[in-house]
């Protein structure tokens, strides 16, 4: 199914439960997800879903992060279980092992030889994560099996 359809129909099922943290989190999700698509013109695709998401995410750790600074324990626990059921909306994420493997092709695909090549790697792999690893980890091991 796909996965605005699977959160448009979670949400009415929230609310027939009167499931408040579940109603909250995915109205909120599927608001920015219309956001984005009149931004952009046209519906996302599940790889942009899957980015929008992994956004959320983010936003809710560094939420949390910032409420841990300020002391508020109550906003934590509410933060941490809105990112949790947001997780459970992605794709699994790739193994280290099927990370790495998916590296390694790419490094063969653009020939690359060292860090100056990292960017025509990067170019190549990405695509292919489909939100199922971030950037940032893909980016540790490109550099680490380029030597860089």
């Amino acid at each position: 199914m796909e996965l605005k359809t699977r959160l448009e129909n979670d949400l009415k099922t929230a609310m027939r439960n009167k499931d408040e943290l579940v109603k909250r989190t995915l109205r909120m999700a599927l608001t920015n997800i219309r956001l984005a698509e009149v931004e952009r013109g046209q519906p996302l695709d599940e790889t942009g879903l899957v980015s929008l998401l992994q956004k959320e995410i983010k936003s809710r750790s560094e939420s949390i992060a910032d409420a841990q600074r300020a002391g508020r324990q109550d906003l934590i626990a509410d933060l941490q279980a809105e990112a949790q059921l947001l997780q459970s909306y992605l794709p699994q994420a790739f193994s280290p092992q099927e990370l790495e493997s998916l590296a390694r092709q790419a490094i063969l695909e653009a020939g690359a030889s060292g860090p100056a090549q990292m960017g025509a790697v990067m170019k190549i792999l990405m695509p292919r994560l489909q939100g199922r690893a971030t950037g940032n980890e893909a980016s540790q091991v490109v550099r680490r099996l380029l030597g860089g």
